[in-house]
Parts: structure tokens; C-alpha cells; sequence
């Protein structure tokens, strides 16, 4: 099921999980791929074992860290404060060797270290200079992303190095900025450099931060008391600093007659890629994943196969994971099939594989929380309380423990198992807005 290819990056193996029997006349092909990186960074080893790394060593890598310092980050005083320790706490968790620039955000984007349209590069004395140059971060201004991402994706291209990548940190909304220009920056940035974006506190636009991180390939979390940014700062440069290998692409071959229903990640967290395809070659096209550590993620592939008789097979999709080489080709790193099978054993054909049928209602679990967080913002306590409760059933049959903690914050659990809920008359904005952020995170198929 698995195959492997030698190259000089981490080796990639592709399993695939269906049922790949079709009832007569059936045609809508479901299919989990997993796909696996193993042999390169264990994600934070240039942290916890900074002997297996000299400087240079490790992949090459350049960061950018966009902090916040708008007038609003002074209320209360912690924000700052905390903001201060957490970028001095990421640049401590920088490897030596690694490229890197920290920028203030405010109205207008403004180079703190090291200044002058360049990047520097990590060591000890860098590292000393970027946490003295933060002692003069102050906050005043408005708030206008765009152009943080912008500065950041001027920067990180200035460095010849495979991998880049973004920490951005506000607390307010984009309010400085229309939302065609935070969008036109993300267009201009998706696939240029992966970011990480995180909320302080609960004034911020839990839908513009988690767009940020989704057209960049990165992830998204609150972080609502500013006592806790430095160790989340310190987990997320770990992250990046074990990312070995960048512009991974799945590739998804069909064969002539067949149609992609949808592409999405369905683990770790919920992502829709099906609008994000990019043509490589005939009936192939290419789905971004950004930058890969020692990690494992699920994709859910849909295809829609011409009829066929009872008895036939075909090919109905080749799953591949590609990078791109200097010359313009693509190495591929794994690969996988997804078959049709028509047949009139009808206990084949209807029973559903565990893995489809799982991250099924993982990705309706997504659907229905943010569906029942509108409604109950716009008055429809009905709605509202039918949509969430459909969460807590979804969230229980499927073990996924920490979601189900989330929405028990929001609603009265009367019955898990039949979804039955009473919406809470008072709800801590922290807690719905946790529960919003963390909606698209889902648990793995229990083996």
C-alpha cells in the first residue's frame, strides 16, 4: 500500500484507505490518502539538541516575525509585555544559521531588526541585538495586515534558502486596511512563504486570522491571556525550525472521463484545497501543501468515474506528492492509487470505509460549529442550538475530545449521543472565540 522513493529529502510514503467496490451505476469514488514524512528534522531538534546542529546545518530557512504594535496592544500594558517576551522567546528558539527580520505592525509595517531591507542572520550576538532592539517596541497606530505580510514577503525573498516562513501576531481588527487589500496581499504572498498567525486577547477578527493562516498554509489559534504567548511562540519557531523540505504538492492524475468532486486536508486540521488546484500536465493538477517536518497528514479525494458494467475496474485517480526541481520538472517523492471496482455484492458495495467515514463527519464537525457560531450571532437561537448540537453528537461518536470540551463552554449538554443541547444564557467571548478558532482541528481515525 505504502511506496517509497529515494531522494535527498525526507522519504514521503502515500497509503490509501476506500472501498473501492461501486454498486451498479455507481459512481462518486471517496478515498483517504495519508501521507507520511519520516527521516528528516524531528520538529524542535535544533531546540532540544542544538549538538546535532551546527551553524548552517539543518535545513536553510529564513523567518519573519510580525508583531502587532498597535495602540490597542497598550490596553491592558500585559499585551505588550507579553508580545515582547514571546518574539524574544521565538528568536531564542531560533537555529544558528537561520535567516531572519522582525517587524512592527501597525498602519504601516516598520523594520525593528535588523533593519535596512535585510535579513539577519541567527547567532549570538543577532540574536542578543534583536532582543535589545525589542525593549523599543511601543504601541500606537492602527492595524493593517496587508502590509505587514507584504514587508515580511520582501524580506523572506531577499534569502536564498528553500524554506520560508511567517509568525504574525495581533490582537485587534484589520480595521486600517478594506478587505480587498488584506486579500490581495494573501493572493500575493500564497505560495511565497508558509505563516503562522495567532490572536491575543479577544478583540480580533477570529475570520481574518485564521484566513491569514489558511491561504498560507499555516495555523491558526488564540491565545487569550498574554501570559501564554511566549511558550506558544517558542512551540511555533520549534515547528518551523524542524520543517525540512518546502512547495510540496499533491498531484492528482485522473484518467480521461473523470471528475474531481473535491480535495481537501481533513487532518490535522480541516483544509479546502479543491480551489487552489494548479494545472501540471494533461489531467494532473497540483495541490499546495506548504513545508513539511517529521509529520503526518489525511486528504480526503473525491471523484466522480464514468458508468461501467458490473465486474469492471479502472484506475480512478494516482495520488502523488511532488516537489519542484531547479529545472523546472517535478521530483516525485510517494504515490498512491485510488481504484473502482463495480460489482453486485451488494455487502461490498454499501459498506463505508472506517477512514472516509470518519473524517466525514470530522469535516461536517467544522461545518456545523462555524454554522451554529453565525446563527447564534445573528439572534437564531434555533439554529444555533440545532447546528451545535449536531457538533456535540458529531464530536462525541467521533472521540474528538478536545472540541467536545470547547463546545460544552457554549452549550448545556442534555444528550451527547442524540445531540441534544440548551444554548448557555452567558457565554465568555474567550471561550466562543476559542471554539470558533479551533473548529477546523480534528482527531485521527483510532487504529
Amino acid at each position: 500500500m505504502a511506496n517509497f522513493f529515494k531522494s535527498s529529502v525526507p522519504q514521503f510514503s502515500v497509503d490509501v484507505y476506500q472501498n473501492e467496490y461501486l454498486p451498479e451505476g455507481g459512481r462518486e469514488v471517496n478515498a483517504i490518502a495519508t501521507v507520511t514524512s519520516t527521516g528528516g528534522g524531528t520538529i524542535g531538534t535544533a531546540v532540544s539538541a542544538p549538538h546535532l546542529y551546527g551553524a548552517g546545518e539543518g535545513p536553510d530557512a529564513a523567518v519573519a516575525i510580525m508583531v502587532d504594535c498597535s495602540g490597542s496592544m497598550d490596553y491592558p500594558p500585559t499585551k505588550m509585555r507579553g508580545a515582547r517576551d514571546a518574539t524574544a522567546a521565538a528568536v531564542d528558539a531560533l537555529r544558528d544559521g537561520v535567516h531572519f527580520a522582525v517587524i512592527g505592525g501597525t498602519h504601516v509595517a516598520k523594520e525593528v531588526y535588523p533593519g535596512g531591507g535585510r535579513l539577519a542572520v541567527a547567532g549570538p550576538q543577532t540574536r542578543a541585538q534583536a532582543k535589545e532592539a525589542l525593549r523599543k517596541l511601543s504601541a500606537g497606530g492602527g492595524t493593517a495586515i496587508g502590509t505587514w505580510l507584504r514587508l515580511a514577503d520582501r524580506l523572506l525573498g531577499s534569502a536564498e534558502v528553500s524554506i520560508r516562513h511567517g509568525i504574525l501576531l495581533t490582537d485587534g481588527r484589520n480595521e486600517h486596511e478594506s478587505p480587498d487589500a488584506l486579500r490581495a496581499s494573501l493572493d500575493a504572498c500564497a505560495g511565497r512563504f508558509t505563516c503562522d498567525a495567532r490572536g491575543v486577547g479577544t478583540d480580533w477578527e477570529v475570520k481574518e486570522v485564521t484566513g491569514v493562516a489558511s491561504a498560507l498554509l499555516g495555523t491558526a489559534d488564540i491565545v487569550a491571556d498574554p501570559a501564554g504567548l511566549a511558550d506558544d511562540f517558542t512551540r511555533m519557531m520549534e515547528t518551523a525550525m524542524g520543517k525540512e523540505v518546502a512547495d510540496v504538492s499533491l498531484r492528482l492524475w485522473t484518467p480521461m472521463g473523470v471528475e474531481i468532486v473535491f480535495v481537501k486536508q481533513v487532518a490535522p486540521t480541516v483544509e479546502e484545497l479543491t480551489d487552489r488546484r494548479t494545472e501540471a500536465g494533461p489531467r494532473a493538477g497540483d495541490y499546495p501543501t506548504g513545508s513539511w517536518g517529521d509529520e503526518s497528514r489525511d486528504y480526503h479525494v473525491c471523484v466522480r468515474v464514468p458508468g461501467a458494467e458490473l465486474g469492471q475496474e479502472m484506475l480512478a485517480a494516482r495520488v502523488s506528492l511532488v516537489v519542484p526541481q531547479a529545472d523546472g520538472t517535478a521530483q516525485t517523492l510517494s504515490q498512491g492509487l485510488v481504484r473502482a471496482v463495480w460489482t453486485d455484492d451488494l455487502s461490498a458495495s454499501t459498506s463505508i470505509n472506517p477512514q472516509v467515514a470518519h473524517y466525514t463527519g470530522q469535516a461536517e464537525l467544522a461545518q456545523v460549529i462555524q454554522q451554529g457560531l453565525d446563527a447564534r450571532k445573528l439572534g437564531d437561537l434555533d439554529g444555533a442550538t440545532a447546528k451545535l448540537g449536531r457538533a456535540v453528537q458529531l464530536a462525541s461518536a467521533s472521540g474528538n475530545e478536545d472540541t467536545a470540551k470547547l463546545l460544552s463552554k457554549v452549550v448545556d449538554v442534555v444528550d451527547a449521543t442524540t445531540g441534544t443541547v440548551r444554548l448557555k444564557a452567558r457565554v465568555a467571548e474567550a471561550d466562543e472565540m476559542t471554539l470558533e478558532t479551533r473548529s477546523t482541528k480534528t482527531v485521527r481515525v483510532k487504529k
